[in-house]
């Protein structure tokens, strides 16, 4: 697998090119925000690495530029940027994964492993992502980013977990309890009815969006296609 680092950190890029290559992978570094996208360009990767704070230009224009220029190699993001504004900022631009510094370098491997075998089968043949749908809406299992018309909706975690939730079953009932669960893990000193405010929240922020989010007194709720 051969993988271009856009990062400005030589500290960093060497220790994540001494990891990765153990791992059998080959990898270009680039460190300018200027040179990027004639990097990426030139060696043509199977997967780009791109931090975010750059010197010339910022990750997040090199990734437009390179979405508008038809390169659709898989991204990783790498960045201290950790906020989920950050995340969805990356995701809109075209990013396919984030991964916020500090990070697990066995985890990076992974990652990157995985957005490989998702967008190149054995022929170089793309390969479809396992995405859950509800009318408009995409929910990807691998970033847990839910999208609308490709575009990443602007969620809290909350409402991210809750999506992920019902978009596990889609037309199906999900008993609150475990909606409860899955949103407030191990928060004992939540009140139980906390769920029905952040199913509130999202609902609103659901509208126009082709789904529909009902509750069904005494099953819980269920996120169906709208009619």
């Amino acid at each position: 697998m051969h993988l271009l680092l856009i990062e400005d950190d030589i500290a960093l890029c060497t220790t994540l090119q001494r990891s990765l290559v153990r791992a059998s992978m080959r990898v270009d570094v680039c460190c300018d925000g200027a040179q990027a996208l004639d990097a990426w360009n030139t060696l043509q990767p199977d997967v780009v690495l791109l931090d975010l704070s750059l010197p010339g230009k910022d990750g997040l224009d090199i990734l437009a530029q390179a979405r508008k220029a038809g390169l659709h190699t898989p991204v990783l993001i790498l960045t201290a940027r950790g906020t989920v504004g950050d995340r969805i900022l990356g995701l809109n631009a075209g990013a396919d994964d984030y991964l916020p510094k500090p990070f697990d370098l066995d985890e990076l491997e992974a990652r990157v492993r995985a957005l490989h075998r998702r967008r190149a089968g054995p022929a170089g043949r793309e390969v479809i992502d396992e995405w859950g749908a509800v009318g408009a809406l995409r929910y990807d299992r691998d970033n847990g980013a839910v999208y609308h018309q490709h575009q990443v909706l602007d969620l809290t975690p909350r409402e991210l977990a809750l999506m992920g939730a019902l978009m596990a079953r889609p037309g199906h009932a999900v008993a609150k309890e475990r909606l409860f669960e899955v949103v407030f893990p191990g928060e004992a000193q939540v009140q139980y009815e906390a769920i029905e405010v952040v199913v509130y929240r999202l609902r609103k922020k659901l509208l126009g969006t082709g789904a529909t989010l009902m509750t069904l007194r005494g099953l819980g709720y269920l996120l169906k296609a709208s009619v």
